[in-house]
């Protein structure tokens, strides 16, 4: 039997649900590294929904488990089910909705709330000693719950290639440790069982992205 990894999706889009690109890169790595993703997102409505072509709120309401539905193809179960105890480890894609509807750190960064639901099953994969795999901008949930844990959201000075590059700094006042890795590459914190790569926090080409996210899916597995 392969590995049964938990995969947690935010809703679908990049600017208010789970990057598109990311999550599939996820489920294609898993699949290639002979693992079993089981997905999971919390029933709760999105902060916001956006408008992808204009780039601006709208009215509408949309609920994150049936956004996230989409990528995974209707077989999703809601977070509120998930039993750490059948399961070997933990991913989860970046994307807006990671600091949207799994915790406020858009609206409040370094003084953000995870959600209950997710704070609970990183903690119990922790508490397991499971592997935990975070890329983008989901690195800040373990930064805001493990202090003192190291991570990776690519680099900490900002330029052209690395725009976000202020949340390294925003990590590193939670007391996390943020080591500098290029795009393809991951980092692996052994104690604290976490591999993390920066995936669309670069400004690379897409098939560099897809390489780090399938490095960081080949040590969950590893270490699972």
């Amino acid at each position: 039997m392969g590995k049964r990894v938990a995969v947690v999706l935010a809703g679908c889009g990049v600017y208010d649900g789970s990057e598109i690109h990311e999550s599939s890169a996820v489920l294609v790595h898993l699949s290639r590294e002979g693992a079993q993703a089981e997905v999971y997102a919390p029933n709760v409505e999105q902060m916001h929904v956006v408008d992808h072509v204009k780039g601006q709120p709208t009215q509408e309401k949309r609920n994150v488990l049936v956004e996230s539905a989409r990528i995974a193809r209707g077989n999703i179960k809601d977070l509120a089910e998930l039993d750490v105890k059948g399961l070997d480890a933990l991913i989860i894609p970046g994307g807006f909705g990671v600091a949207k509807n799994l915790s406020t750190w858009a609206t409040q960064g370094k003084n953000c709330i995870i959600s209950q639901e997710v704070e609970s099953v990183l903690k119990a994969f922790h508490a397991a000693n499971k592997p935990i795999g975070l890329c983008c901008i989901s690195p800040v949930l373990a930064a805001k719950i493990f202090p003192g844990c190291e991570l990776t959201v690519g680099h900490d000075t900002e330029c052209e290639k690395w725009p976000y590059a202020k949340t390294a700094e925003t990590m590193k006042e939670l007391g996390c440790k943020h080591v500098n890795k290029h795009v393809t590459e991951v980092h692996v914190d052994t104690k604290n069982k976490l591999v993390t790569t920066s995936a669309f926090m670069c400004n690379a080409p897409i098939h560099e992205i897809y390489d780090g996210i399938g490095n960081m899916v080949q040590e969950v597995v590893r270490l699972a």
